[in-house]
């Protein structure tokens, strides 16, 4: 599989016979349209396939009745360089994670760097080398959003105006660092924002040796874009305060794999209780000290639908077109001028459920059988999920 941001273009590709297409647009979660076209890696028409130009295409996929779904977005990932993780000692963990539906990856912060620099220009310089680095690599064709920067005591306006025209775009979890003040945060936070950069909060107990305690009080006053692990990442901050900040606070709810399941629950409910679904965002929160997880965003949403009762095309767009718009993202969504980057999906051999959704509804995990990035096919049937029903096959390329 090609690895280099570089690799080449699709040229023109025809997906058919889809026979289940999400949209990962919460208002509209299911597409009534059965072809894709893509052109040169971005969705040129969504339809019947009547009503599609689909002659002479140079890759043609016949989707065999399975699901197409944008490919899904890990909110909150802790890469360090390359496919390996120290936190695990582990290679492969990103093409891995693709072959779990996975297409992009953001960082929370390159925490796991061994002698993370902790000063500002060490910081600074990490940042900047983290966003480089994997702007040029993609392992398994997975685009990782990295260069996250976990902020200090003694930054200044121009640090964070240095690390935007640097091509910085996200700041790491706050609180793992020494900002762990509500004040404090408030004031990073919003100097990032002024220039353009991205910031998710750290909430609930202390993950890794340096961080502490985040609570809702100073997830409120700091009001960073996201609220990270809302459920913990791992120690859940109480059920009462989660649903408060879902209340109280107008941001991101990031929910993910690696916390508290009883209020990741409480949290996605809460956010349809109070009719913001559209804040819903999914993460794993690896690799972490419960290891990394290929299967853990897929695991996400059939946890979500089967034990918090959320239709399973629901959670899906929690995993993909909400996370594309909070995140200002060109991919996620089933339309054209988008990243072409899907996932293809069925029921499990031998699930209970008679279709994908019902078996995701009673939480078993699809079969994935194609995975696609920027029109490129990136893996056929995974290497992980149980085997699918059924798997889609490339019948003509050129």
């Amino acid at each position: 599989m090609a690895e280099a941001a570089s690799a080449g273009k699709s040229g023109k590709v025809v997906i058919r016979n889809i026979g289940l297409l999400l949209s990962g647009d919460i208002d509209r979660p299911i597409l009534d349209a059965d072809t894709i076209v893509v052109n040169d890696g971005i969705i040129a028409a969504v339809g019947r396939e009547a009503e599609c130009d689909t002659g002479q295409p140079d890759t043609l996929i016949d989707a065999r009745g399975t699901c197409v779904c944008p490919g899904l977005i890990d909110s909150h990932v802790h890469p360090v360089f390359g496919d390996w993780t120290p936190r695990q000692n582990q290679l492969g963990w990103i093409d891995s994670t693709m072959n779990g539906g996975v297409t992009t990856m953001i960082s929370a912060g390159e925490v796991h760097l061994p002698g993370r620099p902790k000063d500002i220009v060490g910081l600074k310089a990490l940042a900047i080398t983290a966003q480089r680095a994997f702007d040029n690599f993609r392992p398994g064709g997975v685009k990782v959003l990295a260069g996250a920067p976990v902020i200090e005591k003694g930054m200044t306006e121009q640090d964070f105006a240095d690390l935007a025209q640097a091509g910085v775009k996200l700041l790491g979890e706050v609180g793992l660092g020494s900002v762990k003040a509500g004040d404090e945060a408030k004031q990073m936070v919003a100097w990032a924002r002024k220039h353009g950069i991205q910031s998710t909060i750290h909430t609930g107990g202390p993950s890794i040796p340096g961080s502490g305690l985040i609570d809702k009080d100073v997830v409120l006053e700091a009001d960073a874009d996201v609220i990270g692990h809302i459920n913990g990442g791992h120690t859940s901050l109480p059920e009462a305060h989660v649903c408060e900040l879902c209340e109280k606070s107008s941001r991101a709810i990031e929910i993910v794999h690696n916390g508290n399941e009883k209020v990741a629950i409480a949290a996605a409910q809460a956010a349809l209780q109070l009719k913001c679904p559209h804040r819903v965002i999914l993460g794993t929160d690896g690799p972490a000290g419960s290891g990394v997880q290929p299967l853990g965003m897929l695991r996400m949403i059939a946890l979500l639908s089967s034990m918090a009762g959320i239709p399973a095309e629901l959670v899906f767009c929690f995993a993909t077109g909400n996370t594309a718009r909070i995140r200002n993202l060109n991919c996620g969504l089933v339309e054209p001028g988008r990243a072409a980057d899907f996932v293809f999906m069925d029921r499990a051999q031998h699930t209970a459920g008679r279709t994908l959704l019902e078996s995701v509804q009673l939480g078993d995990i699809p079969g994935v059988g194609m995975v696609m990035i920027d029109g490129i096919v990136r893996c056929g049937r995974s290497r992980n999920t149980p085997p699918a029903t059924e798997v889609p096959v490339v019948v003509g390329a050129h």
